[in-house]
């Protein structure tokens, strides 16, 4: 005999429990429109989210990395993200915002190459990895 508790499948856990004829269960809720996006200005130098690329937001991804962050990264995103639902009516979870900065990172990297906040940064970190090991 088998010491492994039976467990029903996914589809024992996700059916519908309610009659088939309430209208709201019946059909998928259809998402909204995209918001036309603010174009870049070209005065200021500042990226928006119109650059070249831009984070996927709320869909199916097909692929997932793990990243490692200390306990202060992860207390900075999360008041992020509270600052943005708070301040700006903006409510996204950690995964969006690590995808929107990501893509904001990349945008930067494409658009300046050399001169990119990542190249720059990148190599900050460098010299100080340099410094602490001589």
């Amino acid at each position: 005999m088998s010491r492994r508790a039976s467990l029903p499948g996914a589809s024992e856990l996700f059916r519908l429990t309610s009659s088939p004829s309430t209208p709201a269960l019946d059909r998928p809720p259809v998402p909204a429109p995209p918001e036309p996006l603010p174009e870049p200005d070209p005065e200021s130098g500042q990226l928006s989210r119109s650059a070249a690329r831009s984070g996927s937001g709320r869909t199916k991804h097909d692929a997932k990395i793990t990243v490692y962050v200390s306990g202060d990264e992860l207390l900075a995103m999360e008041q992020t993200r509270l600052n943005l639902r708070a301040k700006h009516s903006l409510i996204v979870d950690r995964g969006r915002l690590v995808r929107e900065a990501v893509a904001v990172l990349l945008a930067d990297f494409d658009q300046h190459g050399e001169e990119s906040v990542l190249v720059r940064r990148l190599r900050a970190g460098e010299d100080d990895e340099g410094e602490t090991e001589g």
